[in-house]
């Protein structure tokens, strides 16, 4: 075997900047890497739920961007079904079979289409309650508003796609299918812009089923809601015709439609009606299966931000009761006529399941999540479990751990730390960071108490965490909703970037259609450059119609929407706006330069800019332009200050031409080592651009919204999956200096003496076959942790296997080796060892015989400044003496036992062998006499824990207790263990004279008696 080759950092660094055109190394070198999540459980945005009639505890959720979930407890705790099969994780329909609770469709697409809505790619289906899912066709269905199933014929399935949000498409309309999915026939078509929304089907009558049309399309700038195609449809032969209706529904100008009838009186019909003009949407019944209709109800509680909303559903026993999903939840008992508010959780309602053997069992969506009421919305279960939270930006700050900053859509920004000290609640660190939901976070890099966030409207706050002060600071306090653009003083993006000087973080930045700089922590702002966009005069209407506007700070356009300065050269800006334009100054925005590349489309939106911590010359740009549907990727380096670009991604060098782009950055310790996260995952390039490979790991198909490395870590956030974390990126950065046929040890990141979970030391290492293998831990030639894959006295267990393995290890040796029978509050048979002091240590690796090391180091936490080296020295020191003579006793308890055993052994014998009287006694005298000895070092009486409050403590607990004193914490022993220690010792140094004295006294004796009648001595230990 060829020997390893040792992974010296600068070395590895600078042959990593220089190889940029080697080959590619293999991705089972790096395939090992896990992305961790680090939260926050707090629910996301679910526009679809379904639950199972005859299981009243389990529900399905559906998310809009973090996939379909399970629980089987009320709500209680929740669980992913969808990870392992779906390609995407957006979620616009769920539907059981009536006949077949194993058989469930999932409609991708969220039909609910906000300004950052994910556009889906059909239809699933599992056919073992969801443990696995087989994609089912409507592949080009855009956003799913329903599915309704055959009550009798789990195959006979029916769906209700909108189509493509982002432009005219053929795949829209209601889709039939009666082989389970395995075909499809369009049985109700409008048009290329019109699509469905809804359907009702009579459960008693299921050929007769009614479908709500609706013209819906998002742009960059607006929603067009609404247009005279829209309408309700209803077919009497399961599809096969179709008829609109009319009988007093509204014409003209129609928008959303919601259906529902009761299943109790399938004649009684509900429609939900936004119209152009405000007088005609309202409530509709009808009361003969749709020939004619009465509107019922005007009130806009039902009817606000309609293209949002418009849920309705019929109770399934009770006909006069109906239930209205909008920002409240209500439920009508007298079909529609009134409305009352059920409280929920949370705001922003789109839908309900209702259990039609028990009416008072129910599960609830919003964008807050997904919640179960067991008591008709009395009571809900938490949404403080579900990790599907959905962010728009990443930032980071510099404080040890790191925390993680973002805002959450439809709850406030939210601070979460990278790793955190056990904690009471799992929410218990986490914190706002002030702004709202929409906000960008900006911490000051001297002070991680200090942050800035913005919200809708162009507000921008200052808080301080330490003083828990807070106020807004917005540059130009005017609201956005409600008003032309064209009447705005600044175009402010509801998500627009706010950014901190490195070289002077006294200076503030953020943007609306320009530049502003604030040099007095927010309280007054300057315009440091012109309007940086192609400011779009046709698209500055207030948003949406004609049925509805939306104009909720979302579609504020033309902004400049990504905006970043160099670290590594002052002065330097990058501005890129979300009509396609990038701009550049190098003189602290004094002055402009239009840079924007060719390569792009002309409106698309620059989402990202990641200028090279490594060449001030080079930046990297991601852009999108999935709102005009051109879902290609797009990623651009210059090397030149923006003067000319390079397109890294043309659909075809490694990202799928589907896959467009949200975030581009460069790794800060290897040049051109780049990291791309789009609609459906992550990628990875190690040569700056030119290809691309897979970096999806274990992490779930949900959108990347935004990137940034930090402490040799990845830090992602989502929309739909909270936050996550690649933790070490050494692997990454090292696999071009690996032979994917060798063996490979990569070089550790630095560990940490902290309370911070998760911050020891982290092994990677690759094996190219099955091997034996075992890894010492090494200070100087002292092994201070062992471990093998085929174990002895002393090392942990690995199981290596073929390809990268991790081994992780909190930097606490091996502890004393406890017997098996002891029973303590305070030390158990596994007792850990002392953590072992900062500084250099090798890690030895044996390999079939063949030895190689690397080196790391440990660090103390950087907060503490209160602890010299000498501190963490003398702990070290003291724990192993204190462990050495835990060892002793411990030995010294099995070598009684063992001689007691012998001893109580040979007087049975001996006497049934008719030997003397007198060594029976003599036997028996000595086997009480070691059993005493053992008495005063170990509580033989406890059996479990806690009887050790009815026994005295012994010798073991006492010193087992000042051993977890010490060796438990971090720091210099106190006064009080050492005081304790004395007395300890001397307790040790009394248990050993009692043993010698038996030794030399009785056990000689009856030695002497056993040799005299030729009787087999005790077998004792050699020490």
């Amino acid at each position: 075997m060829r020997s390893l080759p040792k992974l010296p950092l600068l070395t590895l660094l600078v042959a990593s900047a220089l190889s940029l055109h080697a080959q590619e190394p293999d991705p089972s070198l790096y395939d090992g890497l896990e992305y961790r999540s680090v939260g926050p459980t707090r629910g996301g945005r679910s526009t679809a739920v379904a639950g199972v009639a005859g299981e009243p505890f389990t529900f399905y959720m559906g998310t809009t961007g973090g996939g379909v979930w399970e629980t089987t407890d009320a709500g209680t705790s929740w669980n992913n079904i969808s990870d392992k099969d779906f390609k995407a994780g957006s979620i616009g329909a769920i539907t059981v079979a009536p006949s077949d609770v194993n058989v469930i469709y999932v409609g991708t697409g969220s039909a609910c289409a906000r300004g950052n809505v994910s556009p889906g790619i059909g239809i699933y289906k599992s056919m073992d309650k969801g443990k696995t899912w087989e994609h089912s066709g409507l592949s080009e269905a855009g956003q799913v508003g329903k599915i309704e199933v055959h009550p009798r014929n789990p195959d006979l399935v029916y769906v209700a796609a909108l189509g493509n949000v982002f432009g005219s498409n053929n795949q829209r309309g209601i889709f039939r299918s009666s082989d389970g999915g395995k075909s499809w026939d369009k049985v109700l078509y409008v048009s290329d812009s019109t699509g469905a929304i809804d359907l009702a089907m009579d459960p008693k009558n299921p050929r007769i089923i009614y479908a709500a049309m609706w013209r819906a399309e998002r742009k960059p700038w607006t929603l067009i809601d609404g247009g005279m195609q829209g309408g309700i449809w209803k077919t009497k032969d399961g599809g096969d015709t179709w008829k609109k209706l009319e009988g007093g529904l509204p014409t003209g100008v129609v928008g959303r439609i919601g259906l529902t009838l009761s299943p109790s009186n399938p004649s009684r019909v509900w429609a939900l009606i936004q119209t152009k003009i405000e007088s005609d949407g309202g409530l509709y019944r009808s009361e003969n299966g749709g020939e004619t209709w009465t509107k019922v109800n005007r009130h806009h509680k039902l009817r606000q931000r309609g293209w949002y909303y418009t849920h309705i559903t019929a109770d399934p026993r009770d006909e006069n009761v109906i239930y209205a999903s909008n920002t409240g939840f209500y439920k009508s008992i007298d079909g529609g006529k009134t409305f009352d508010r059920i409280w929920t959780p949370h705001g922003d309602n789109h839908g309900v399941w209702i259990n039609p053997d028990n009416t008072d069992i129910m599960i609830n969506c919003n964008d807050g999540g997904a919640n179960v009421s067991l008591n008709g919305g009395d009571s809900w279960s938490t949404q403080y479990n579900q990790p599907t939270s959905e962010f728009y930006r990443v930032s980071v700050d510099n404080q040890f751990p790191f925390r993680v900053y973002a805002g959450q859509q439809d709850n406030t920004t939210i601070s979460v730390p990278s790793s955190y000290r056990p904690a009471l609640t799992p929410f218990q660190h986490w914190s706002s960071a002030g702004g709202a939901e929409s906000g960008d976070v900006a911490v000051d890099p001297r002070n991680p108490n200090v942050m800035y966030a913005g919200a809708y409207s162009g507000e921008i706050t200052y808080m301080d965490l330490s003083k828990d002060y807070i106020q807004e600071r917005t540059a130009y306090p005017h609201y956005t909703e409600g008003t032309e653009q064209r009447d705005l003083k600044y175009r402010w993006q509801w998500n627009f970037p706010i950014t901190i000087n490195p070289f002077n973080p006294d200076e503030i930045f953020h943007t609306s259609n320009v530049v502003m700089k604030s040099t007095d922590q927010g309280a007054t702002w300057e315009v440091i450059s012109p309007d940086l966009t192609r400011a779009i005069d046709e698209y500055h209407d207030i948003p949406g119609g004609p049925v509805q506007h939306d104009g909720t700070g979302v579609e504020i356009y033309s902004t400049i929407f990504a905006f970043e300065l160099s670290s590594i050269e002052q002065g330097l800006m990058w501005a890129g706006s979300d009509d396609g334009m990038v701009h550049i100054s190098r003189d602290n925005g004094s002055t402009w330069q239009d840079v924007t590349p060719s390569a792009i489309p002309l409106e698309g939106t620059v989402n990202k800019i990641y200028p090279s911590v490594h060449d001030a010359a080079v930046a990297y740009i991601a852009v999108y332009n999935y709102r005009y549907k051109d879902f290609s990727p797009y990623i651009l380096k210059t090397s030149d200050y923006g003067k000319n670009w390079d397109l890294l991604s043309d659909g075809k060098n490694g990202i799928p031409d589907d896959h467009f782009t949200r975030v581009v950055i460069e790794d800060n310790k290897v040049k051109g080592l780049l990291y791309a996260g789009t609609e459906f995952g992550m990628y990875v390039s190690f040569n700056d651009g030119k290809s691309w490979k897979s970096l999806q790991l274990n992490l779930p198909v949900v959108p990347i919204t935004d990137a940034e490395w930090i402490d040799n870590s990845l830090a992602l956030s989502t929309q739909g999956r909270s936050f996550w974390i690649l933790d070490d990126l050494g692997p990454l950065q090292q696999a071009k200096e690996a032979d994917a046929g060798m063996p490979f040890i990569f070089k550790p990141k630095t560990a940490y003496r902290t309370n911070v979970g998760g911050k020891g030391l982290r092994i990677f290492y690759y094996l190219a076959e099955e091997t034996e293998l075992k890894i010492k831990v090494l200070k100087g030639e002292e092994v201070v942790k062992s471990f093998s894959s085929d174990p002895t006295e002393g090392e942990s267990k690995i199981e290596p296997e073929i390809g990268l393995n991790s081994l992780y290890w909190n930097l606490r040796t091996t502890g004393p080796e406890i017997v098996p029978d002891f029973v303590s509050m305070v030390m158990g048979n596994r007792e850990q060892g002392p953590y072992i002091p900062p500084g250099k240590y090798i890690i030895s690796f044996d390999i079939s015989g063949e030895n190689e090391s690397v080196d790391f180091t440990v660090e103390k936490d950087p907060r503490w400044d209160h602890l010299a080296q000498e501190d963490f020295d003398q702990q070290w020191q003291l724990a192993r003496e204190i462990m050495a003579t835990i060892q002793e006793s411990q030995d010294l308890i099995r070598e009684l036992r063992s001689i007691r055993e012998q001893v109580d052994d040979i007087s049975k014998r001996t006497e049934k062998a008719g030997y003397s009287k007198e060594l029976v006694e003599q036997a028996k005298s000595l086997s009480k006499s070691l059993t005493e000895v053992e008495g005063e070092i170990i509580q033989n009486k406890i059996e479990t824990s806690q009887d050790a409050i009815n026994y005295p403590r012994k010798f073991s607990n006492h010193i087992g207790r000042l051993y977890g004193v010490l060796v438990r914490y971090h720091g210099p022993p106190t006064g009080g263990v050492l005081d304790r220690w004395m007395d300890v010792k001397m307790e040790h140094e009394v248990n050993l004279k009692a043993f010698n004295d038996l030794k030399s006294g009785k056990l000689t004796q009856f030695l002497d008696l056993l040799a005299s009648e030729k009787v087999t001595p005790i077998i004792m230990g050699k020490n």
